[in-house]
């Protein structure tokens, strides 16, 4: 369904920060896009979306097809008219408006009243706690709860795929849990692809069926999730298990780094 190949990234026609990454999301598939803080995970999720002028940076080689459409060329606007939509990292809601504003305002792009109502009646079933805020001012809401707000919003657009950025970024691993949860019944009940940027490796595992591992720029490792979760690479360098299973601190170890297959 949508195929990356080999694209670079430049920002202001200087700095390279993605090196030439090939990655696909299966039609219905949930995939991870992993790796530590400014790896390129969100850099990579802008270009998908069409995001990245505005940070004043452009796919400056490879190509990206949706359905076999090249879309690198294209505005965010057309890209999310063909059901790429992004739910962008920091859960950037609109603070004075309610939560049912914020959540009408992902339905936009979309015509027919009967269709938008049904639709935010089905974001309320699969967020029961945010139907009771309803008519709160959606800046007053807890980070988990305005976290609801940003991922029901993306709900509302009728996707094709949805690009999550951190979606657990600041929150409790309860509610962690419970939001990805949603993600996937979402994924299998509406059959909607899924890629998903994360730094906490694990969860995002426990609902991928492939993943890829970025660093520096490229993509050092790929596969299925069930093979990534076993990596012993994986398991040490993101998950902080060592291969005896203990946890690990690299607080004092200067000589941690990765292996030559990693480079």
């Amino acid at each position: 369904m949508l195929s990356v190949k080999n694209i670079e990234v430049t920002y202001l026609n200087v700095i390279r920060v993605i090196h030439g990454i090939s990655l696909d999301v299966p039609d219905g598939a949930v995939v991870a896009l992993l790796g530590a803080n400014g790896a390129g995970k969100s850099t990579t999720l802008k270009a998908i979306s069409g995001l990245l002028h505005v940070e004043e940076g452009k796919v400056s080689d490879g190509s990206i097809y949706w359905c076999e459409t090249r879309i690198d060329n294209k505005s965010p606007e057309d890209i999310g008219r063909l059901g790429i939509v992004q739910a962008l990292e920091g859960r950037r809601i609109f603070q004075h408006l309610t939560v049912e504003e914020n959540l009408t305002v992902g339905a936009f792009n979309r015509q027919g009243r009967k269709e938008v109502k049904q639709d935010l009646e089905m974001v309320y079933h699969y967020f029961p706690r945010i139907k009771d805020l309803r008519k709160n001012t959606a800046g007053y809401l807890s980070g988990g709860e305005q976290q609801m707000v940003v991922i029901g919003r993306a709900m509302m657009a009728d996707p094709k795929m949805m690009l999550l950025d951190e979606p657990s970024l600041g929150l409790a691993p309860m509610l962690v849990e419970e939001i990805y949860e949603i993600i996937k019944r979402f994924n299998q009940e509406q059959k909607t692809s899924v890629l998903i940027v994360e730094q906490n490796v694990r969860v995002a595992l426990s609902i991928a069926d492939y993943g890829y591992v970025l660093e520096n720029g490229r993509i050092v490792l790929d596969g299925t999730a069930e093979f990534l979760k076993n990596n012993e690479d994986v398991k040490e360098f993101y998950i902080g298990l060592s291969a005896a299973g203990a946890k690990k601190s690299y607080r004092d170890l200067k000589h941690y780094k990765r292996r030559k297959r990693w480079l």
